[in-house]
């Protein structure tokens, strides 16, 4: 497996034999990678790029974007489409692998705006996932944290006017992460401070799936790459214990069971911030990185092993992104 990590101030290059620091420059939040082509936003200095597997990055500054890039994402459909979100709430598209970029207007002007909301930061809030659907080219899927589920469709092309839709039925409200499947049209995965939730028909109705999961407070997800009815997630009692005191947990959904908690392998539990997950590239195949280190799994979040153990000097710093090559 070989995959790019981020924590608060650097991305990690991981594979088999270790990983190397290839930028700490900025304060990372998100990320995104296709070919050697590698994406993140930072929450202090913008966006950055890569087109040479992280030998070199360059900061993109489109006129009008925030220095605040929270979401970053690329088309299953063409991998020079590339999508950004900010804070304030904006939702940004490139058509050239992310060297140029365009506001797609009108995310910031839905009827529930006014009650958008991001604690620690009163009178803002951000696009905190987007998520392309891989079987609809004008399609979108946008959580807002806090406020949120959005879907977004673009039937005469993105350079037209969108359709925004705000909060469909069942949605959650405070969005972290959204996942697709390439083998499941129109299902939709959110992980969300407000639970757990699915959707079957492409985002426009959804249905809270709680059962067996004690802690609520739902940061990542990743579904397996094999199979669209293994879920596994990452939660926690809730927000202060998942960012400040540090609380993890990992559950595991299969069809209709109900959520398990599992882990083996993988530290959890009090004193653990956090893990962000990622699917993989081959059936079963999972990954997640937490303040300890990166963890592989190879049969669908059952059981884990270390990929990377941080130094100490990571230990109480949640991570913030993951993606696997």
């Amino acid at each position: 497996m070989h995959a790019y990590a981020a924590m608060r101030s650097t991305v990690h290059r991981v594979g088999e034999s270790g990983h190397e620091v290839v930028f700490d420059d900025a304060d990372v939040e998100c990320l995104a990678s296709v070919g050697d082509t590698l994406l993140f936003g930072t929450l202090d200095d913008g966006l950055y790029r890569s087109a040479d597997g992280c030998e070199t990055f360059r900061r993109v500054d489109p006129p009008g974007m925030a220095s605040r890039v929270t979401s970053v994402a690329v088309s299953a459909h063409d991998p020079d489409v590339c999508w950004a979100g900010t804070e304030p709430s904006a939702v940004w598209r490139s058509e050239d692998g992310g060297r140029s970029w365009a506001e797609c207007e009108g995310l910031a002007d839905l009827p529930s705006e006014p009650e958008w909301y991001f604690p620690p930061r009163p009178r803002t809030h951000h696009a905190r996932w987007l998520e392309p659907d891989p079987h609809d080219p004008q399609r979108l899927y946008v959580g807002v944290e806090a406020g949120a589920f959005v879907l977004a469709t673009a039937p005469d092309g993105w350079d037209a006017p969108i359709e925004w839709h705000d909060r469909p039925p069942g949605s959650r409200r405070d969005n972290h992460t959204l996942a697709t499947h390439l083998d499941a049209e129109g299902r939709v995965y959110a992980a969300a401070g407000d639970g757990y939730a699915e959707s079957l028909d492409g985002g426009r109705s959804w249905t809270a799936l709680m059962d067996g999961l004690d802690h609520r407070y739902v940061w990542s997800l990743a579904v397996d790459p094999g199979d669209p009815d293994v879920r596994v997630v990452s939660a926690a009692s809730g927000a202060n214990a998942a960012h400040r005191r540090g609380e993890s947990y990992v559950y595991r959904k299969a069809s209709d069971a109900t959520w398990e908690r599992v882990g083996e392998g993988l530290p959890t539990g009090e004193g653990v911030f956090r893990a962000v997950l990622a699917r993989g590239t081959a059936v079963g195949e999972l990954a997640a990185v937490n303040d300890h280190g990166v963890y592989r799994s190879g049969d669908g979040g059952r059981s884990w092993e270390p990929l990377v153990e941080w130094p100490d000097e990571y230990r109480g710093e949640p991570p913030r992104g993951l993606v696997v090559r």
